[in-house]
């Protein structure tokens, strides 16, 4: 059992403190004010809620939501969903600039509003479940509605959510409400949402084929867009993208305006900032930049983007267009066959990742013959003959196989996937019984669907679900 949610957090403006253009944000209230022993308080907070900065407002904006991910020294995950809406200000004593313009005069209270976060802090990634907490705590410290604050807080901090399996927990906040959660089958295959539809809707199959190669072989992808959340999915699709690799460098969906230094790391990254820093981030040579808002990315001259060998190349461009655009191979006729519904966004999310999930079964196919288990050590150490896979697969020169096997992330998955005895999942089936069957429809499109989605229904049997929270009138 693990807590559904670690920390509460009120973070707001500091009207006692300027940086060197804007405002800051100080912690108001956490909950609980002392540290779990296996769980410490996230340093930073205040900067990651705020990610372009603390600035006070002429108007109370719309509230906002998204999903900060915070990596402890340990590499654990911290997702941490920040709400953030505007209260009227009363007190404007130490505010310099309001959304950069030169203050002027006194300016009525009621005309200035600053910004509130709610934060949770959690080490499970439940973003639709966090939303409807924080959008019920919300509704209820807004609407002044007779429910303790505190109470709300209390159970949601106390809510114990079970191990991975298909288990269901149904939990109320106390106001009325009812929400329920169902962990993954396999706490192994990522949750995705529709993150991975949308990023190619966004950017196009080509574009999104270049960041997934990008990634394997350890080159730099940078994110920007107007919408924080939009960065949030984004990085999560991609890295979705890797199973049953493991990403294992920086990994930042939303880099603070503080923190833009982080970006001439020399190691590789996966990170999201938000569109006004335009400026800064077009400087970097070594970055390969993605706009989601404009549905480009930029390559730098100086980087050498290995791509995937043929005919797997040619394959998944083909199933991808496939699945994406279903029309596409009837919009020449002549007489066209009546249009049916398009996939539940969902679904064909999961239908992307199939495809990527044969892919890899096909790259690393016949991986465990070459595992070779060494126990001159004190603990066997299990070894990846990397010449003799390369070898029996005829890649022996091929650049972006030779690359990914030398990465971080494949030894990650040796180590992981090479012990004998260990649970198993979908990836690890496909490897060892399927692998023949995609070979053989690949041509033939109607039987490759037909196992893309196949798949696709195991990967979405296998996603958490939940029920909104509700209050009752």
């Amino acid at each position: 059992m693990a807590r559904l949610a670690d920390y509460f957090i009120v973070v707001g403006y500091d009207h006692e403190k300027t940086g060197p253009a804007e405002g800051l944000g100080k912690i108001i209230q956490r909950f609980p004010q002392k540290d779990w022993e296996d769980t410490p308080f996230p340093q930073g907070i205040e900067l990651f809620c705020q990610p372009g900065g603390w600035q006070l407002s002429k108007e109370r904006k719309q509230p906002t939501f998204f999903v900060v991910v915070l990596t402890d020294i340990d590499s654990e995950r911290h997702y941490c969903s920040c709400l953030t809406f505007y209260e009227a200000e009363i007190d404007l004593q130490g505010a310099k600039e309001i959304e950069g313009e030169e203050e002027s005069g006194l300016i009525p209270p009621a005309e200035v509003f600053a910004p509130k976060s709610l934060v949770l802090v959690s080490r499970l990634d439940y973003p639709e479940i966090f939303r409807a907490c924080l959008g019920l705590i919300y509704t209820v410290y807004v609407d002044s509605l007779n429910v303790s604050l505190e109470a709300l807080i209390a159970n949601l901090c106390s809510c114990l959510v079970p191990a991975s399996g298909g288990s269901q927990k149904l939990f109320s906040l106390g106001a009325g409400d009812r929400q329920l959660i169902q962990t993954p089958l396999h706490d192994s295959l990522p949750v995705t949402g529709t993150s991975v539809a949308l990023l190619f809707q966004q950017l196009g199959i080509q574009n999104v084929l270049s960041l997934f190669c990008a990634v394997l072989t350890e080159n730099k992808v940078l994110f920007h867009s107007a919408s924080f959340q939009r960065l949030s999915d984004a990085c999560r699709a991609l890295e979705s993208l890797m199973f049953p690799l493991k990403y294992s460098y920086p990994y930042i969906p939303i880099l603070p305006a503080q923190l833009l230094e982080v970006l001439s790391s020399p190691t590789p990254f996966i990170i999201g900032v938000h569109s006004i820093f335009c400026n800064d981030i077009h400087e970097l040579l070594d970055v390969i930049i993605a706009d989601l808002d404009g549905g480009t990315i930029k390559i730098p001259e100086c980087i050498h983007l290995s791509q995937l060998p043929e005919p797997l190349l040619h394959q998944t461009q083909m199933a991808l267009s496939l699945v994406l655009h279903p029309d596409l191979e009837t919009a020449d006729y002549a007489f066209p066959p009546p249009r049916t519904a398009l996939s539940h966004s969902k679904m064909l999310d999961k239908e992307v990742r199939a495809i990527f999930l044969r892919l890899f079964a096909q790259l690393f196919q016949g991986y465990r013959s070459c595992l070779q288990l060494i126990r001159i050590h004190a603990e066997p150490v299990i070894h990846f003959h990397k010449a003799a896979f390369l070898g029996q697969r005829g890649l022996v020169e091929n650049d972006f196989l030779t690359k990914v096997l030398n990465g971080m992330a494949f030894a990650g998955f040796v180590s992981e996937r090479g012990p004998p005895f260990r649970a198993c999942d979908l990836f690890d089936e496909l490897v060892a019984f399927e692998v023949e069957r995609i070979k053989a429809e690949e041509g033939n499109p109607p039987k490759m669907i037909k196992h893309v989605r196949e798949l696709a229904e195991q990967l979405f049997k296998n996603v958490s679900s939940f029920i909104p929270a509700t209050l009752e009138s």
